[in-house]
């Protein structure tokens, strides 16, 4: 309920406007049950009052909280190690928390109950892509949060132009001559998963050449949301089943890369081959690839977000890195590179 008072929550929770006050200033002095259910009822009504955002006494916690929803994954990682040495320069602990999505809507839910509790002093939220009603929602907690891998108009950011990186590996395709050009998508009802979709439609659109759907594939595993060898193990057997399989691929992620990879060597067939993320395996294994800078993105945006917990005030910053498209072995075949 917009513009919901604490006379309002006072008269829901049947207490009075005094203990309401306490609650949300966190005096000492109330009772557990008697504080939850004014807190409960608070958030039903959507209070955000400058007081509760700043709750628990604003104390100290020498805490930065990585936010993340799939831990295991690569890209994740080579962020995080950004992230490491950075802190190291501070006097703050790095705690991390793994979000749980499987592809449901409950992401959110989670991250404000995070950022509710107040258990650390800033936040580093990678790749969590939650709507932007819902950041401008959490901006209502009066928090340092910093964005890896997305953008909010309202807080500090760190994140690569995606549209820039597909359309690099699209056009090394289509610059050769290639036209008929496989996508092997992570979750595609995700965020990143329809970005990179629309990425790769758009491409083609632009060269006149036809979207043809089942290019378009991803395999069943969805574990990492999609982001693994077996997804991209699975769906590059879809490909290669095909009547008529792609001359090229590109893959929303060097890790589905190495698992397509390997079900092109047990189907005896090679075709050129693109990844996303230029992780440390890809050098060895040959993998052409459109590097992100990840360890740049986790270090920057933990300066982006020391510097934030200092100056409350200033104005929003966004950093978006140009990423860069690197040949190695998996294009070559069929594919004449320029000398």
């Amino acid at each position: 309920m917009a513009g919901s008072t604490i006379y309002d929550i006072a008269k829901k929770a049947g207490v009075s406007i005094a203990t309401v006050s306490r609650v949300v200033n966190n005096n000492e002095g109330i009772a557990d049950k008697t504080r939850e259910k004014v807190l409960k009822v608070a958030d039903e009504l959507g209070y955000y009052p400058q007081a509760y955002a700043q709750g628990l006494a604003r104390k100290k916690k020498n805490i930065i909280m990585v936010v993340v929803p799939v831990l295991s994954n690569y890209f994740f990682m080579e962020v995080l190690a950004g992230i490491q040495d950075e802190i190291s320069n501070y006097n703050y602990d790095l705690n991390i928390f793994n979000v749980q999505s499987n592809g449901k809507d409950n992401m959110f839910p989670q991250v404000e109950n995070i950022i509710k509790r107040q258990w650390a002093d800033g936040y580093l939220f990678i790749s969590t892509h939650l709507r932007d009603t819902e950041l401008e929602q959490l901006q209502n907690y009066d928090m340092p949060i910093t964005l890896i891998d997305e953008s909010y108009p309202g807080m500090d950011s760190v994140s690569v132009d995606n549209d820039e990186g597909i359309e690099k590996a699209m056009h090394y395709f289509l610059d050769n001559g290639i036209t008929r050009i496989a996508i092997i998508s992570a979750m595609k009802t995700s965020k990143p998963g329809r970005q990179r979709i629309e990425g790769y439609k758009k491409a083609l659109n632009e060269a006149g050449v036809d979207v043809e759907e089942d290019l378009i594939v991803t395999g069943d595993s969805m574990y990492r949301d999609g982001f693994s060898e077996q997804n991209g193990y699975e769906a590059m057997i879809k490909l290669l089943e095909l009547p008529n399989p792609p001359e090229a691929c590109f893959c929303t992620s060097d890790i589905q890369a190495v698992g397509a990879m390997k079900a092109m060597e047990e189907k005896g067939v090679q075709i050129p081959i693109i990844g996303y993320d230029d992780i440390t395996i890809s050098n060895f294994i040959g993998l052409s690839t459109i590097r992100q800078p990840m360890y740049d993105m986790g270090a920057l945006a933990t300066k982006k977000l020391m510097k934030r917990m200092k100056n409350r005030e200033a104005k929003p910053e966004h950093k978006v890195f140009a990423p860069e498209l690197i040949l190695r072995s998996s294009t070559e075949t069929d594919v004449k590179e320029e000398a």
